[in-house]
């Protein structure tokens, strides 16, 4: 165990708050190596992504012709060009989110495993390994949150909470399907579905809160370049300035940003995960007491 920092114990029976102590802690004592092995893994699929996200966002703002008042409408020279970039926004964003999710979650296990220690070439091995299995699960709580959302507003906080550890229980679980975790997700979020709800909402505002945060330049700087502050509006003058190269920056720090910030909910996911899966099996407590009795004898 590394002795120069705290070792957050994940595998406990924990509370409202002790999730969340330990959500934080772990972020905090973690952060220089946790995020290092996040970008060593799943640094191209960021870049490309933002890259991506960059040129969309510059030729998609060229699609629409504002110059002409009396029929405004396509640039169809742009539409070919804004659909390519679209594709490999998606497809770059599906695969940073599948890279970075999978590398906190496998830095979590080696971290556990080796309580304190981690180990970057299995976790970038059992990453590489699982990208399409994450990639079910994904489109798995991806369909289930659309019909949640389509059913009701209720059945949403509800189908949010097992589908927060969906990825955890695939993780933690050896020998886990994508199906096999994604049951299990209902299973298990009813040994305490009030404690894990709770904290998620929590950690929901929070990611929320600081994404809102970090999206204000951009929004300033929208706003004080479409002329809305000053009241004087030009349609005219939209194109330009959707592929200012001072938006776009501003868009894909924000956009980073937020996709950096989503690691809260993965985190916060993995520790209630653990919360559960203690509640219901008491594994960390029975290892633990097999320690006690190690180093007695």
């Amino acid at each position: 165990m590394n002795t120069n920092k705290p070792y957050i114990e994940f595998r406990k029976n924990s509370d409202f708050s002790g999730i969340l102590t330990d959500t934080f802690g772990f972020i905090r004592n973690e952060f220089k190596p946790f995020t290092k092995s996040i970008f060593n893994i799943a640094g191209p699929a960021i870049l490309v992504f933002m890259l991506s996200l960059a040129v969309y966002n510059y030729v998609a703002g060229d699609i629409f012709d504002f110059t002409n008042y009396e029929q405004p409408g396509f640039n169809g020279s742009s539409v070919m060009l804004t659909l390519i970039a679209a594709i490999v926004y998606l497809l770059s964003a599906i695969a940073a989110y599948i890279f970075t999710g999978a590398s906190a979650l496998y830095y979590i296990k080696s971290y556990v495993d080796n309580k304190g220690n981690t180990d970057i070439l299995e976790i970038k091995k059992n990453v590489y390994r699982s990208f399409w299995s994450f990639f079910g699960i994904g489109f798995l709580k991806g369909m289930t949150l659309l019909v949640a959302i389509c059913l009701c507003f209720l059945p949403v906080f509800y189908a949010m909470v097992p589908m927060a550890i969906v990825f955890s229980i695939y993780v933690f679980e050896p020998r886990q399907s994508t199906t096999d975790a994604y049951s299990k997700s209902f299973n298990l979020v009813n040994v305490d579905f009030w404690t894990a709800f709770g904290t998620y909402i929590v950690l929901f505002i929070i990611f929320y809160i600081l994404s809102f945060v970090f999206a204000i330049p951009s929004a300033i700087y929208t706003l004080i370049g479409t002329g809305i502050f000053s009241g004087e509006v030009d349609p005219a003058n939209m194109n330009d300035f959707y592929q200012d190269p001072i938006l776009i920056l501003l868009n894909v720090l924000n956009t980073f940003f937020q996709f950096f910030l989503n690691i809260i909910l993965v985190v916060g996911g993995a520790a209630i995960y653990f919360h559960l899966h203690e509640k219901a099996n008491f594994t960390g407590t029975y290892e633990r007491i097999s320690e006690i009795g190690k180093t007695e004898d």
